[in-house]
C-alpha cells in the first residue's frame, strides 16, 4: 500500500533528533582534530587520554551511524502504520482529528 503522505513530517522531535546527530558529528570532528593536534606530545598522561579518546571516538562513530540508520527506518515504519490505520478507519480518524482540533481550539481560546 502506498502512502500519499510525505515521509518527512517535520515535527519538533525530528528537528531535535537532527540537532543531536549534527552535534554528535561535530563532536567527532573536534575529537579527531584534538587527536591530531596532540600527536607530538609523548607524555604518559596524554597517551592515556589519547587512547581513551580514541575508544570514545570509535563508539561515537558507531552510535552516530546506528542512529542515522534506525531513525530513517523507524520513521518509515511509523508513516506506513499511520497511513494503514487511517485508510482502514477513515471516519474514526476524521472524528478524532476534529475532536483534537476542538480541544486545542478551546485550550488556546482560554488564554
Amino acid at each position: 500500500m502506498e502512502s500519499y503522505f510525505p515521509t518527512d513530517s517535520g515535527t519538533q522531535s525530528q528537528a531535535a533528533r537532527e540537532r543531536v546527530l549534527e552535534d554528535l558529528h561535530v563532536l567527532i570532528v573536534d575529537a579527531e582534530t584534538l587527536l591530531n593536534a596532540t600527536v607530538s606530545d609523548m607524555s604518559e598522561k596524554v597517551a592515556v587520554a589519547r587512547d581513551r579518546l580514541k575508544a570514545g571516538l570509535l563508539q561515537a562513530k558507531t552510535t552516530l551511524s546506528e542512529l542515522q540508520r534506525k531513525g530513517w527506518e523507524s520513521a518509515q515504519i511509523a508513516v506506513k502504520k499511520t497511513d494503514s490505520t487511517i485508510r482502514s478507519h477513515p471516519y474514526e480518524a476524521v472524528a478524532i482529528s476534529v475532536g483534537v482540533g476542538i480541544l486545542v481550539g478551546l485550550a488556546l481560546g482560554r488564554r
